[in-house]
């Protein structure tokens, strides 16, 4: 199963961090992107080339991208084929949630993993095609992380 996509960094200058991860690692991105999330404005940006990819969010004070105290690795993101059952998984495993975005109408969920000191973010399938056409226009369809690996 290849359903891990990415990881996630909360910053409070994107374009410096994308500066700094380009000079230290090469990597390209895309252009970054403005949002909106129930009361929160933020900035979103995803490295070019295909999984995993490099996430960078810019978020306000108080929000589920805080990074007032500073930047720091926020999540590890995985596709699933339904965000409700998965997030109910992780919390059986000890796994609580954090935030969810699917009361403001976008099905992803943080679950805190206090073990390693991250989130692992569950990220509905149905969102994938989007995500791609957005992010990695010439990429390929990537599985869940519960369904079988596509060849």
């Amino acid at each position: 199963m290849t359903a891990f996509y990415h990881v996630c960094f909360v910053v409070p200058d994107i374009e410096q961090a994308m500066q700094d991860f380009q000079r230290a690692a090469g990597v390209e991105w895309s252009d970054p992107v403005s949002d909106r999330l129930g009361e929160w404005d933020y900035r979103i940006v995803f490295t070019t080339g295909g999984p995993p990819f490099i996430e960078l969010i810019e978020g306000p004070s108080g929000s589920p991208w805080d990074a007032s105290t500073g930047a720091r690795f926020d999540h590890i993101g995985f596709w699933t084929s339904d965000v409700r059952q998965g997030s109910q998984r992780l919390e059986e495993e000890g796994m609580p949630v954090d935030f969810s975005g699917c009361p403001y109408g976008r099905p992803f969920a943080y679950h805190r993993m206090d073990s390693v000191g991250t989130r692992i973010e569950l990220v509905d399938v149905s969102r994938q095609s989007s995500f791609l056409s957005r992010w990695n226009p010439d990429g390929k369809p990537m599985p869940a992380i519960d369904e079988p690996s596509r060849s």
